[in-house]
């Protein structure tokens, strides 16, 4: 029986893929299993007993991957689960920027009460009018899941689309539309689109990329969107850039004191991901995921091990995490073969200082050959997919 709690609300279409080996619990510390969405997890403690993080949805800054990596405890997220909810926020982005449709109809709410509103509508909508975004550069900063929907969407209502990605995935590039010009540059995608868009992850290396210099070298009047990260633009200098006219429109889906109430700021208050579909999505997804590594060990979308698969465990079948240096597989099979087990399989992935071994043996697995695996020095956790034949 395997063990699982919630500490979000996690669609029921999600969860109705546990079969009856699985039980809900109340206490955390019982769980093999944590599904989660926006809660705090960074200062938790974790039980001996989890085994695996889900993240319904894509960001995974409110879990502590080095500590879950220490721990053997992986870490999977739904990356392209709500990749369609947020594609549509961007357009509708684009849509609010270019046009002052909020501002109409907040003007349509303050005067509903004249009964002349008719009248004044065609003296007042003057100064609501924008432009079109048919004809326009957009620039989108990172091709994964969501950037790859925008770029082909926005080329079907007419835009001249630019991309950037250093790390474009071959998935990426073959759903990629061919009329969308790859650039190797990210300094042309500030200097020659109107409208940039930014979809990479939160890391050290794109916190606060779009900073001041970042700024200084983009168009008079462009419009900013960021739904993927707060992080990733310094608003500070977001700011700054609109004050002194660089910047048109800022639209973001992270509401804060800095950007909350600004005149020329969008602050849409993280709706991106928040649809019923892309829910339901995220919640499959990380369900299944859960439910392919408990029972057969197979790690796919994690952040923190690599992907490794080694299909359905019909065999006994032992899991070891353990550091990525020399001579891990040597040892291995040596104490597995010292113990008089003959491997029928085994495969081994690694991802930056971590690596991952699913081995399937011919025999029942003992308590004395987990025990010797996990004296190897560098093993950080040795699992037992299936213990018998």
């Amino acid at each position: 029986m395997y063990k699982y709690k919630c500490l979000n609300p996690i669609a029921k279409i999600g969860l109705n893929n546990f079969t009856d080996e699985y039980q809900v619990v109340d206490n955390v510390d019982d769980a093999d299993g944590i599904l989660v969405r926006s809660a705090n997890m960074l200062e938790m403690e974790f039980s001996e007993n989890l085994l695996a993080i889900a993240r319904a949805g894509a960001g995974v800054n409110n879990i502590p991957l080095d500590v879950c990596a220490e721990k053997g405890i992986v870490v999977f997220n739904t990356p392209g689960a709500n990749a369609n909810g947020v594609k549509e926020m961007v357009l509708a982005a684009m849509l609010l920027a270019s046009r002052d449709i909020i501002g109409g109809v907040e003007w349509v709410k303050a005067n509903a009460g004249d009964p002349e509103i008719a009248k004044l509508t065609e003296k007042s909508k003057k100064k609501f009018a924008g432009t079109e975004i048919a004809g326009k550069r957009l620039g989108i900063i990172g091709l994964g899941a969501i950037g790859v929907r925008v770029a082909n969407a926005a080329k079907g209502l007419g835009m001249e689309v630019w991309g950037y990605d250093p790390y474009l995935s071959v998935d990426a590039a073959w759903n990629l539309s061919s009329d969308v010009k790859h650039v190797t540059n990210v300094d042309d995608i500030y200097s020659k689109c109107d409208i940039i868009t930014v979809h990479v992850p939160a890391m050290d290396g794109t916190k606060g990329m779009i900073n001041a210099d970042a700024i200084a070298k983009m168009k008079k009047g462009v419009i900013l969107i960021n739904l993927a990260r707060d992080i990733l633009c310094n608003e500070a200098d977001v700011l700054s850039g609109i004050n002194s006219g660089k910047i048109r429109k800022y639209v973001t889906d992270f509401p804060n004191t800095t950007t909350a109430g600004h005149d020329d700021c969008i602050v849409i208050p993280h709706l991106g991901a928040s649809t019923e579909e892309s829910e339901d999505n995220c919640a499959i997804k990380a369900v299944l995921e859960m439910k392919d590594y408990l029972e057969n060990g197979n790690i796919s979308n994690s952040v923190n091990y690599p992907k490794c698969d080694m299909g359905v465990c019909n065999k006994p079948r032992i899991g070891i995490f353990h550091k990525n240096v020399a001579n891990m597989i040597s040892q291995f099979t040596q104490v597995i073969g010292d113990a008089g087990y003959n491997i029928s399989d085994m495969t081994n992935k690694s991802r930056g200082d971590y690596a991952y071994t699913l081995i399937d043996v011919e025999s029942n697995i003992t308590d004395k050959l987990v025990k010797d695996l996990s004296k190897v020095d560098g093993v950080i956790r040795v699992r037992v997919v299936k213990k018998e034949l």
